[in-house]
């Protein structure tokens, strides 16, 4: 039998139940949610009172930022720093970042401190 072997995914990555994947999911967010704008990245992200815990994650990352392989990079290490601080997230949360065209984090060191500052400041405003 020829063919493909079965996708998996990569080792690491986000579960269903910590991404934000419906159009209707991500409209709620962008409706209701509190609009942080970061150097790199704009940020909406709203209390998610319906789940017991867990953060979701979604990324809006336009052809603005750059082609194709550059866009992929930007998601990688945006999910790769949300995943690292996911566990610390004190209350259940639906997060959408969207890349600046231009700034968006390259690295994981930028995107991991580009997701620290949006949380801290959105802590900060909640209190």
């Amino acid at each position: 039998m020829s063919g493909r072997p079965p996708r998996r995914r990569a080792e690491g990555g986000l579960p269903r139940l910590a991404r934000l994947r419906r159009r209707a999911e991500f409209e709620a967010v962008y409706a209701t949610g509190d609009k942080l704008v970061e150097a790199r990245v704009v940020a909406f992200v709203v209390r998610a009172p319906d789940r017991a815990s867990g953060c979701r994650l979604g990324l809006s990352v336009g052809r603005r930022v750059g082609n194709a392989p550059t866009r992929n990079r930007v998601k990688r290490v945006l999910r790769d720093a949300f995943r690292k601080l996911a566990p610390g997230c004190p209350e259940p949360l639906d997060l959408i970042l969207v890349a600046r065209p231009g700034k968006a984090p390259a690295t994981a060191a930028e995107a991991h401190e580009s997701l620290t500052r949006v949380l801290d400041r959105w802590r900060r405003g909640r209190r």
